[in-house]
């Protein structure tokens, strides 16, 4: 496992790690300066469970060994990065999540089209009526297109079956979300979290079949 530890490396790691830097940290750090990263969860302050991102199974032991890295260019656009140790993955790492705010450029067309002058549908009767003409013409192919428009709707929901709502997937009961829930709340309970998993995986595999 790779550790950055405490002390801050150029741009690349913040003082916001956990222990002290080892071999395998001291070579990721060398490829971030070759390839311009930074490790964005080693430069936020954040609360100590906040910044540990493994613990053991016996939960004796926690670290930081899970990173976000990101290009240096994109740096400005990181607002924040920790940990979040009350999430259910069973799993002995905690995922690791950064806010990321980019604001896109907005690209002008370089060959701008010029602009009609309006007011002379106000001053000019020969424009006004041929504009006039031209828009009862397209007002019929809007009804015709209307028409067809609502047939085509009509007959869809006569024959097409609608889509199921989003939601969790049929098989899985209200028992097994009890479960679930109960699970969620025994997170720092090792031995009770591990037998609710296993019943749940086993209720699980009964409901699908």
């Amino acid at each position: 496992m790779q550790k950055f530890g405490m002390k801050k490396t150029e741009d690349v790691v913040g003082p916001s790690g956990i222990g002290t830097v080892n071999e395998r940290g001291s070579r990721l750090i060398e490829w971030c300066q070759v390839n311009d990263f930074i490790i964005t969860n080693t430069w936020y302050q954040n609360h100590p469970r906040r910044q540990r991102t493994w613990k053991s199974p016996s939960d004796r032991r926690r670290n930081k060994i899970d990173y976000i890295f990101i290009q240096k260019r994109f740096r400005n656009a990181v607002k924040t990065s920790k940990s979040l140790p009350g999430a259910d993955c069973d799993s002995d790492h905690i995922p690791v999540m950064f806010k990321f705010q980019i604001i896109l450029k907005k690209l002008r067309k370089a060959n701008a089209n010029s602009k009609f002058q309006m007011a002379l549908l106000k001053s000019d009767d020969k424009i006004a009526v041929a504009v006039h003409n031209k828009y009862e013409t397209q007002k019929n192919i809007s009804e015709v297109w209307s028409e067809m428009i609502n047939s085509l709707n009509e007959v869809t929901e006569k024959n097409v079956p609608k889509k199921d709502k989003k939601g969790h997937k049929k098989w899985i009961n209200k028992e097994i979300l009890d479960l679930m829930e109960e699970r969620h709340k025994s997170k720092h309970v090792e031995a009770k979290y591990k037998d609710l998993n296993r019943n749940i995986k086993i209720k699980c595999n009964a409901a699908k079949d």
